[in-house]
């Protein structure tokens, strides 16, 4: 049953993100924007959330995950109301700082309140299916993007996010509050700093950080990649779409994948895969080229996260678990922080395409600092 809930909300909230991210964009450049103003609000959604995640995880396990949730879903239904009815620059970065505020209590307590539901013998299950989730709604919300936005309106877009969020909300109600003990000890930041003293952990975050921030850079670039080429709306929401389709399929074989293989040579490969999709993406305008590019890339991104949150929960102080779990956000957030104004000034110093071509070289390169040892391996 909580799994269920978990599940349904995890998909309603990625629908809407992946709903808005590309029209985010789009609407951007509509009213304007340059590629480095496209940075920076790609940018503004991860601020927030890498100076308090850790701090929302210490609430979660003080109070329960049911209050963080539903104040989430609040802050997210407020910052997809705000470009609806002003059609204004300062109105997106407004908005996508909401929804940054709103990520870090909806991704932190979810995910809290799946590893808390779980156990050690089908926590990496439960991960996975969270992970389906993910990229069902990965692979829904731009296609509804994409449409909305061609034949009415990128506000519209947003209007009928409010509507999901509002639904998705209702479900928060449903959400065990479970209050860890033994929290007498108080950890300060660098406490919680201190467990990236643990290599699994350091490298389980560092995985995580660098599939999001490509994810991020692919779905905030692709659109002004495609509009060179006259690419419609919709074909790009679908294009975007088939990433989360092959997330959706490589996530349902993980687990077994994991098995033959090894959480190392998994994540080392997928790494390699999205490097290759990323180097090859800017080379052509064929429409069913991009696509497979695409799907490559979705199979190559869609590893690392399930597999990320599955060990940092495992290797968590019981009774700090939604902490690391912040530490885990703040990490990805830095990444999502700092990786948008790069590339900004990069795509506007040297074009759209070098963005790719470099986020490719970054990914390449990523594998030699994981250094992953299988988890079975360290219990």
């Amino acid at each position: 049953m909580i799994l269920r809930i978990v599940l349904i909300m995890i998909f309603g909230y990625m629908t809407i993100i992946n709903l808005t991210r590309p029209v985010v964009t789009l609407f951007a450049t509509e009213l304007g924007a340059s590629v480095f103003e496209i940075g920076i609000l790609t940018a503004a959604f991860a601020f927030f959330p890498l100076i308090f995640a850790i701090h929302v995880g210490k609430i979660a396990d003080k109070i329960g995950d049911r209050l963080p949730v539903l104040l989430g879903f609040i802050g997210l239904t407020i910052s997809m109301a705000i470009p609806y009815f002003f059609h204004t620059m300062w109105a997106l970065y407004l908005s996508q700082i909401i929804v940054g505020i709103a990520n870090i209590f909806l991704v932190v307590s979810l995910q809290n309140v799946l590893g808390n539901a779980s156990t050690l013998e089908n926590r990496d299950s439960y991960f996975s299916w969270f992970g389906m989730a993910t990229a069902l709604g990965v692979l829904v919300g731009p296609i509804i993007g994409g449409y909305i936005s061609e034949h009415f309106s990128y506000a519209d877009a947003f209007l009928v996010s409010v509507f999901i969020s509002i639904f998705t909300m209702l479900f928060s109600f449903k959400i065990p509050v479970i209050i860890k003990e033994n929290n007498t000890v108080k950890a300060g930041l660098l406490s919680s700093i201190g467990l990236l003293k643990m290599p699994l952990l350091r490298s389980a975050l560092f995985s995580s950080a660098l599939v999001l921030y490509s994810r991020d850079i692919f779905v905030a670039y692709f659109p002004l990649y495609a509009k060179q080429y006259d690419i419609s709306d919709s074909t790009i929401g679908w294009i975007i779409a088939v990433q989360g389709l092959a997330m959706l399929f490589i996530r349902f074989a993980l687990p077994k994948i994991t098995s033959l293989l090894g959480r190392d040579k998994v994540l080392s490969i997928s790494i390699i895969v999205a490097g290759i999709a990323f180097s090859l993406m800017p080379f052509t305008g064929n429409i069913l080229l991009l696509g497979f590019y695409s799907c490559l890339m979705g199979f190559g991104l869609g590893c690392g996260q399930p597999l990320s949150m599955s060990t940092t929960y495992s290797v968590s102080p019981k009774s700090r678990t939604g902490e690391v779990l912040g530490l885990r956000v703040s990490t990805n957030r830095l990444s999502q922080l700092i990786a948008p104004l790069f590339f900004g000034l990069i795509g506007t110093w040297m074009g759209v395409i070098s963005v790719f071509l470099i986020s490719g070289i970054f990914l390449f390169g990523g594998t030699y600092f994981l250094g992953l040892k299988d988890f079975s391996e360290e219990q």
